[in-house]
C-alpha cells in the first residue's frame, strides 16, 4: 500500500510507519510532500492519508495519528497501548504524559535536525 503525509515528520509521522510496517502492511510505500500537495498526492496515487487534519487516521480530541491506528487497525496489544501513551504525550506537548514522553521528544528534534531528507529521518528513527 502506499501511504502519504506531511514532509518533515516529527514524531507521529515516524512512529505511525514504524507500526505500520510492523504490524498492518509489511511493505509499505511512504511519501512525505507538502501540505498543499498532499491531498492530490492520495487521489493520484490511491494512497492512505495519515496525520492530516480531518482524516481517520490522525488526531482526534488529545489523542494522536499513532492512537487512531491502534484503534482502526484493532491493535489491542498493551504493549502498544503503552506505547501510544509515550508517542502521545511527546506529540502533544504533554511531556508529562509518561517519564520517556520528554526523551522521545528529544530524540525526534534530534533527528529532525541531523536529516534534511524524510525517508532519510525515517530510516533512522525506525530503530528507535
Amino acid at each position: 500500500m502506499k501511504w502519504v503525509t506531511r514532509e518533515r515528520p516529527k514524531i507521529d509521522r515516524i512512529a505511525c510507519p514504524w507500526l505500520i510496517q510492523r504490524f498492518i502492511d509489511t511493505v509499505p510505500v511512504f511519501r512525505y510532500v507538502p501540505s498543499s500537495e498532499v491531498l492530490r498526492v492520495a487521489s493520484d496515487e490511491g494512497a492512505t492519508l495519515y496525520d492530516i487534519l480531518g482524516v481517520d487516521l490522525s488526531h482526534v480530541g488529545p489523542l494522536s495519528s499513532f492512537d487512531a491506528f491502534l484503534k482502526k487497525y484493532q491493535l489491542d496489544d498493551p504493549t502498544l497501548a503503552k506505547l501510544a501513551e509515550i508517542v502521545r504525550g511527546a506529540d502533544t506537548s504533554r511531556l508529562d504524559l509518561t517519564p520517556q514522553s520528554a526523551g522521545l521528544y528529544a530524540i525526534s528534534l534530534g533527528l529532525f535536525r541531523c536529516y534534511t531528507d524524510d525517508h532519510e529521518m525515517l530510516k533512522h528513527g525506525r530503530i528507535l
